[in-house]
């Protein structure tokens, strides 16, 4: 029985009730996917949605969770990534058309150990062009809607525009965004959530498209700071990538 809403349910919340079994991840994955088609067409956070995919990675998280095989607190919780990390075999834009068929050969080390966690990526979101601008906006790809204001198109901040969008308005519990002057910040005070800037080095930036390679900062887009601290424990730690 489903005693959370899991659309709104925090990383933490989520994970204590896949544990209790009185939630399953397909249940939370088909709920967002089920949202994120009712609304993103407005709001314009996801600029990818992987939902077979995500549904796939849901049914095993269930059976191996129902199994006694849990990898870990954040087994079966679904993630959104900014369209600066690398997926192997997935486009990575960059929020820019000129890349608009770059197509990964690599998988970024955080997007790894994401999914090694048992995590499920359910799309890639919005960002800036490279990166590079604060405001949130996109003139080619779309600029995302802040969830706060129904009648007026507000920006979300940015770069890590579309990730602030989709935590606030419920689309994801939790998203990776990239801060170099103010990115991962800037869309969490804005969209009223919580983001965390780590120190440079603390989460491997290989595979994430730069735009300072000695100033990107990977880092938690959530709902709760125990949320951010949850993806940082798995995400934190040297990578001889970077």
């Amino acid at each position: 029985m489903t005693t959370i809403d899991p659309v709104w349910a925090g990383v933490a919340e989520l994970s204590q009730a896949f544990g209790a079994r009185t939630l399953s991840p397909v249940d939370a994955v088909d709920a967002l996917l089920a949202r994120i088609r009712r609304h993103d067409p407005a709001l314009h956070a996801f600029i990818a949605i992987y939902a077979d995919e995500a549904r796939l990675a849901a049914e095993g998280a269930d059976r191996a969770i129902r199994a006694g095989q849990r990898v870990g607190p954040l087994h079966g919780v679904p993630i959104a990534l900014k369209d600066l990390v690398d997926l192997e075999g997935r486009v990575t834009t960059g929020g820019s058309k000129v890349w608009a068929g770059r197509v990964s050969t690599v998988t970024a080390t955080l997007a790894e150990r994401a999914i090694a966690a048992g995590m499920i990526v359910i799309g890639k979101t919005h960002t800036v062009e490279f990166a590079m601008g604060s405001w949130g906006t996109n003139t080619h790809m779309g600029t995302p809607r802040n969830p706060w204001d129904a009648k007026v198109h507000r920006t979300p901040g940015g770069s890590s525009s579309g990730s602030g969008v989709a935590v606030s308005a419920g689309l994801a519990p939790i998203a990776i965004g990239t801060d170099t002057g103010g990115s991962v910040r800037l869309p969490a005070g804005w969209c009223g959530i919580v983001g965390l800037k780590v120190t440079a080095g603390r989460i491997s930036t290989f595979g994430v498209l730069p735009l300072s390679s000695t100033l990107d900062t990977p880092g938690p887009l959530a709902r709760s700071v125990e949320d951010a601290a949850l993806l940082y424990r798995v995400l934190n730690g040297p990578d001889p990538d970077d």
